[in-house]
């Protein structure tokens, strides 16, 4: 039976705790000790029962528990003191050089294990970003979409098999707010999709002194249920139903911005989830500065940010044509170009088969572009080479900007008390240099051990705590002591929690179930391992691979020292990166684009064991953790194999001994010594400030600027690069160098110069419109120049329509060498020379 009309009841707080509720809607307390602790000090049952949910947790105390509060002078001396934290972090002068606005798209944000918005790394990885932005001072907002049953709750059968679960989450009682318009009505968007206009109301969620906009459509006015359900579930559904969260949350997120009258210096987009907004900005450019698409287009490449996060090429989302032609057409129209030309801003080369990509979307919309580790930089590189056809894999511009981690958010309480006792506060505040890390050798050994177990001792605890809870109901006496007895709180612990996808290898330290069993099952140096991670609802590979793991911990006895936790979530991962000795990761390299568990876990003093893939592949220096293997690359099961065994001995002769190697007091000399190595060395490079000021550097700052020097004088300069294209795809076929001398290769030495001439048929375009370059280097055995070097011709002499250019450079290398010349496009707006999309080289028709 449905209610005649609804309304909303708010608890009746005491005007003593009015700064209570100010803390509980700003997700800062969520990175500051002392708040975490004040809630959980009013009812700590309750606060597990609501999942650390501040705002929850006010609205189920009793009225008499709340005026308790407001009478007691000690627990309101407490939260004076916080509150004024609170106030003097919130009010404390912007140190960014910039006050223009960064909108941050994404589909997911993992913000707290309260606020189930998120499904994994991609999403913890946005919510540290928003929080690092925060601690910064840097003018971001987040843009995303609010899920009325977020992301699933793993439930696992008795053999092992994984269930989706899903609940309603009930947005009054989180600290999200609904964004209202002066007049007192709420702030709502819509979008056209084939089923009728699906509306969205805006949300606000602050995260320190960012404010994250979602956008939510379980609204009265989308009278189908359909559109209704369109946020419903994070990654749920169908194709169709993918498609339409992305149109809300790129073309949806863009209305709200303007909308609320932000309007966005730069654009970021964190995967190709979000990559919809920059259609949408481009069209808001059309109508805002009287353009055509094709230069609005351009204006939003110059200030926009694109980060791709998969190197597996099967994970890059991909929608079929027709399927889009549905969703689409009539806002193509609007933008006033063809639906083929629309095509081909998802396709790598000429209209791709396999259907629109969303990856491909962003990297064309985008002018700055990167992966998530050095790594997975190059990885990216070799991956969309094709979008960028006729320049070399290197000059592919994707360049590398790592992940880093909120370091307040997942230091524990107590080895950040040490950390402020013995080196100082600044890693609080400027985690992201080395000098705010540089004294940890001056932590006594024994007190970073003796923390470090009772982190251990707490992960142990919380297991247990963990497997009981989730299997009450079905427990038997004897079994519900059998789990007591699980896990030593002593034993060397290994951690292992992510996504299970099969390239992740979860099962790798199962290849030899007896070697492991010999290595898990010493009496004198007992090893454990912690395990936990998801499956996509829709891997059904993934699913096995989980039902695997835990069918061979059964059949060979192993429950006592491997223990899986269901329900892997952020308040699990804080136990396990916390408490872990080791934290193993086995992906096949290179398929693990960046990984921040590991991180997480360094940064508390626990030791990477891993393959060299990922940031570890540039962390790594052979004395701050293990690695497994040495990079190399073999075929599949000949890998696995060998990355096995290459652990299990990397376990038998150097990790156990060496955790095992205790002086009097039982502490491990030699083992705090690499924790405190892995401390210093990652503590500071792989923190989330890091990251962030790196885009801020290296992206944002160069966008603002590239975005208003193409807004000068009536955004004439991007009107001059359409006009400039046009041209190029008009005459672009008329050049051609047409003759090359190479002077001084005859008799070269190192060190010699040599003295390239290229003669070049420019057609209709001038010496200012084009780059030509010698290209240089060592030749293979099929004579293709390798690791290719550049160096600049300048236009020395024009006869008959034809340009002489010259120039020269130094032989640096001996071998055999070769040289040829290229020409390429240039315009003011076309940040790296490959986004000119063309390229002629000498003797190529």
């Amino acid at each position: 039976m449905r209610p005649v009309t609804t309304f909303l009841v708010r608890p009746n707080l005491p005007s003593a705790l009015t700064p209570l509720r100010e803390i509980a809607y700003n997700y800062w307390w969520c990175w500051d000790a002392e708040a975490r602790d004040l809630f959980e000090h009013i009812d700590s049952t309750l606060w597990d029962a609501v999942h650390h949910n501040p705002v929850a947790l006010l609205h189920r105390l009793p009225a008499g528990t709340l005026d308790q509060l407001a009478a007691s002078t000690s627990f309101l001396d407490r939260l004076a003191g916080i509150h004024r934290r609170f106030r003097a972090y919130m009010d404390e002068p912007a140190t960014s050089a910039t006050s223009e606005t960064i909108a941050y798209f994404c589909a997911e944000f993992g913000i707290h294990e309260s606020f189930m918005n998120y499904s994994g790394g991609l999403g913890v990885l946005a919510g540290d970003h928003l929080k690092s932005a925060s601690d910064l001072g840097l003018p971001l907002i987040g843009v995303g979409l609010l899920y009325q049953e977020g992301y699933f709750r793993q439930q696992l059968t008795q053999n092992g098999w994984q269930n989706e679960r899903y609940a309603e989450v009930d947005f009054h009682a989180l600290p999200v707010l609904p964004v209202m318009h002066d007049d007192g009505s709420p702030a709502m968007v819509s979008v056209d999709l084939p089923l009728g206009t699906c509306f969205a109301r805006v949300w606000r969620l602050h995260v320190g002194r960012v404010t994250l906009y979602l956008l939510d459509t379980n609204i009265a006015e989308n009278t189908n249920h359909v559109l209704r359900d369109v946020t419903d579930r994070l990654y749920g559904g169908t194709t169709d139903t993918r498609v339409m969260q992305e149109l809300v949350l790129g073309i949806g997120g863009m209305r709200a911005l303007q909308t609320l009258g932000i309007d966005p210096a730069v654009v970021h987009v964190n995967e190709g989830h979000a990559a919809f907004c920059l259609i949408e900005r481009s069209r808001q450019y059309m109508h805002r500065h009287h353009l055509t698409f094709n230069e609005a287009w351009r204006l939003t490449q110059t200030s926009t940010v694109f980060t791709t996060h998969t190197p597996v090429p099967a994970g890059n989302e991909v929608f079929p044509h027709e399927l889009l032609r549905t969703y689409l057409q009539h806002y193509v129209e609007q933008l006033d170009i063809s639906w083929e030309a629309f095509l081909r801003l998802g396709a790598q080369h000429e209209l791709d088969e396999a259907g629109f990509s969303m990856t491909v979307l962003g990297l064309r919309g985008s002018s700055f572009r990167n992966g998530v580790s050095q790594l997975h930089g190059a990885v990216a590189r070799s991956m969309w080479h094709d979008t960028w056809r006729g320049f070399t894999v290197d000059e592919v511009p994707i360049r590398g900007i790592t992940n880093g981690v909120h370091t307040a958010t997942w230091v524990s309480k107590e080895l950040g008390e040490l950390y402020d006792q013995h080196i100082g506060t600044d890693w609080r505040t400027r985690p992201h240099e080395m000098a705010s890390w540089e004294r940890v050798d001056s932590i006594p050994d024994s007190e970073l051990w003796s923390i470090h177990q009772q982190r251990r001792q707490m992960l142990v605890s919380a297991a247990r705590a963990h497997v009981l809870t989730k299997h009450s109901a079905s427990l038997t006496a004897a079994q519900a002591t059998h789990i007591q007895d699980c896990l030593d709180p002593a034993a060397l612990t290994i951690g292992f929690a992510r996504r299970f996808a099969t390239y992740k290898r979860a099962d790798l330290f199962m290849h030899d179930m007896e070697r492991l069993g010999r290595i898990l099952g010493s009496t004198d140096r007992p090893v454990q391992l912690v395990l936990a991670g998801k499956a996509h609802p829709r891997d059904l590979q993934g699913k096995e691979l989980i039902q695997k793991v835990h069918s061979y911990i059964r059949q060979h006895g192993l429950e006592h020292r491997i223990i899986f936790l269901e329900d892997y979530d952020m308040s699990i991962a804080r136990f396990l990166v916390r408490g872990c000795d080791i934290w193993l990761n086995t992906p096949r390299r290179p398929h693990e684009a960046s990984g921040t568990s590991g991180m997480k876990a360094a940064v508390n003093g626990g030791l990477h064991c891993s393959i060299l893939d990922g940031w570890w592949a540039e962390a790594y220096d052979g004395t701050n953790g293990f690695a497994i293997g040495q990079g190399e690359a073999l075929a599949g099961d000949e890998q696995d194999a060998a990355d096995a065994y290459a652990l299990y001995d990397l376990l038998e002769h150097k990790i156990v001994p060496l955790y095992y190697d205790r002086r009097a007091d039982g502490t491990p000399i030699g083992w705090t010594a690499m924790m405190k190595r892995s401390i210093a060395t990652n503590g500071w490079r792989f923190a989330a400030t890091r990251m962030v000021d790196d885009y801020s550097n290296m992206c944002y700052k160069a966008a603002m600027h590239q975005r208003t020097a193409a807004l000068a004088d009536g955004a004439r300069a991007v009107r001059d690069a359409e006009h400039f294209v046009q041209q190029l795809d008009a005459h672009w076929p008329e050049v051609a160098i047409t003759h090359v001398e190479v002077l001084g290769a005859d008799a070269a030495h190192v060190g010699n110069t040599i003295t390239v001439r290229a003669t070049v048929r420019l057609g209709s375009l001038s010496a200012s419109n084009v780059s030509v370059q010698a290209m240089h280097g060592l030749i293979d055995s099929h004579g293709v120049i390798q690791s290719p070097r550049f160096a600049p011709l300048s236009p020395v002499q024009t006869k008959d329509a034809e340009t002489v250019f010259e120039g020269s450079y130094q032989c640096e290398s001996t071998g055999v060498q070769g040289c040829t010349v290229r020409i390429a496009p240039v315009h003011e707006t076309f940040t790296n020379l490959p986004d000119a999309f063309r390229v002629t080289y000498a003797g190529v028709v």
